[in-house]
């Protein structure tokens, strides 16, 4: 059988990225968090369209699936920053390949 095939017991390989990474802030977050730590308000202000609450539930979303490492600090105020494990790491060749095909669209003439 064609593994490539959507079948009736299990998902396309495709079809279970995109249910991992749907949706542009999880993206986004990521590629910001590709060539270091952030903090949560570092991150708020890079994605200044997405709302607190959005925000949380993508990073929340992203750490549940191990790609993305919460650090909280025992300071006050609270001090919260996250970064890409080692899991999330294997996606740097995906998320570079996308910014390179989204500048020669971008440059396209149509």
């Amino acid at each position: 059988m064609d593994k490539s095939m959507n079948t009736a017991f299990e998902k396309c390989p495709v079809e279970t990225s995109i249910d991992v990474l749907a949706g542009k802030w999880k993206i986004l977050i990521l590629w910001y968090l590709l060539s270091e730590t952030k903090r949560f308000n570092e991150l708020q202000k890079l994605l200044p369209r997405t709302t607190q609450k959005m925000l949380i539930q993508k990073l929340r979303e992203l750490e549940k699936d191990g790609i993305v490492h919460r650090e909280v600090y025992p300071v006050v105020p609270p001090k919260v920053e996250y970064s890409l494990t080692p899991y999330g790491q294997s996606l740097k060749p995906i998320l570079k390949t996308l910014y390179l095909w989204g500048e020669i669209h971008k440059e396209r003439k149509f």
